[in-house]
């Protein structure tokens, strides 16, 4: 049972309220359009949107440097890059880890949880995809989340598309354009539309 009275001063979720907000989401089952996770969802989104409206509009790479620590609820480590423009809708389910590079124009739905191991590469405009709907069209509202995982020193090309339930494994690359809907071996490569393996890294 969510309980919506446990807040933090500024309004937002405490981590107790987050992580069973986390837990529904994705538990495998539809979360209805209806539901009061989503006063919680919203409240942190509209929160989320300013703090991304402020980083857009900055030049300073420092400056965007601390608004990404405050939309995903953490203290990035110093040696993170991201060069704006970047959007993400909610960021409290965002990890990031050490020499992360994010170039511009990427999008994160974070709904479903995203994990960013050290030393990862993320091209511009890429798109990681944690949120999904159901296909029947009387349930399609509602909300299917799984999360996507990037493994160490993997390396995204520009514009590729991380979808649902997705690991990238270790030292992986997926090329520039792909669509990726299933996991990717660590050492490889991958492309295309499905994303399919290309080559081994050796």
């Amino acid at each position: 049972m969510l309980v919506f009275k446990e807040f933090m001063m500024n309004g937002l979720p405490n981590n107790d309220v987050l992580s069973e907000v986390y837990r529904k989401l994705i538990s495998g089952i539809i979360v209805p359009l209806n539901d009061p996770l989503f006063k919680i969802i919203n409240g942190v989104c509209e929160s989320t949107l300013r703090l991304v409206a402020q980083l857009n509009s900055s030049g300073d790479l420092d400056h965007a440097h601390q608004l990404l620590s405050e939309i995903i609820g953490k203290k990035l480590d110093e040696t993170v890059t991201l060069f704006p423009p970047f959007m993400t809708n909610f960021g409290k389910f965002t990890k990031i880890g050490k020499h992360v590079f994010i170039n511009h124009g990427c999008s994160f739905l974070d709904l479903g949880g995203i994990t960013i191991e050290d030393h990862v590469l993320i091209g511009p405009q890429v798109k990681l995809v944690t949120e999904n709907h159901p296909l029947d069209p009387k349930d399609r509202r509602g909300m299917l989340a799984r999360p996507i995982h990037i493994q160490k020193n993997a390396w995204i090309g520009a514009g590729a598309i991380i979808l649902p339930d997705v690991t990238i494994g270790e030292n992986a690359v997926v090329a520039a354009g792909a669509v990726v809907s299933k996991n990717v071996e660590a050492n490889s490569v991958v492309g295309g539309v499905p994303a399919k393996f290309l080559k081994t890294i050796t």
